[in-house]
């Protein structure tokens, strides 16, 4: 899909969109999950969420955060960090009203226009997420680079050793 055709802006999130950020953040992870187990899923963290408010929370606090807007209207949002060449992709969603319009994409090409000093990119998610998945390896170009599970555990996420999770790199040549 050419992206040219999309004009999509990465907006810094504001202070007064924060609650909503988050809301949509989660209305975004749990349609995903929901399309994929049906509401007899047991793959949430708190309170029937997929990503709790505390991890959103979290990242937007220690990240740049970002709403991406399409026509004027919130479309999603995306949260990174930055440390000289190295990036981590903390959070990357796209309301389900805007699904399958090629926004996910844009906004990740834009992301890397913003830190071109970038070389490395690291992301991580659910197993289950296959659309995330396809996205990041069919569209983005990341690579599947570890599987965190219960016999092979993520240590910089000690809070639970159990999550089923794909941890993706994007080298930048």
């Amino acid at each position: 899909m050419n992206t040219q055709n999309i004009n999509i802006m990465l907006v810094p999130l504001e202070t007064d969109d924060r609650e909503q950020f988050i809301t949509d953040n989660q209305r975004a992870f749990n349609y995903g999950a929901l399309e994929e187990f049906g509401m007899r899923d047991s793959h949430f963290e708190d309170d029937g969420e997929i990503i709790s408010r505390k991890t959103i929370e979290n990242s937007v606090d220690s990240g740049e955060a970002y709403r991406i807007v399409l026509d004027n209207k919130k479309a999603g949002g995306v949260v990174i960090q930055v440390n000289g060449d190295c990036g981590n992709l903390e959070l990357l969603f796209v309301s389900p009203d805007f699904h399958s319009k090629g926004i996910g994409y844009a906004a990740w090409c834009e992301v890397e226009k913003l830190h071109p000093e970038v070389k490395v990119w690291e992301t991580i998610t659910p197993y289950f997420e296959k659309r995330n998945i396809h996205f990041y390896v069919n569209r983005c170009g990341f690579h599947i680079v570890e599987f965190f599970n219960g016999h092979h555990t993520d240590s910089s996420s000690p809070e639970d050793d159990s999550a089923e999770m794909f941890r993706f790199e994007k080298i930048i040549k």
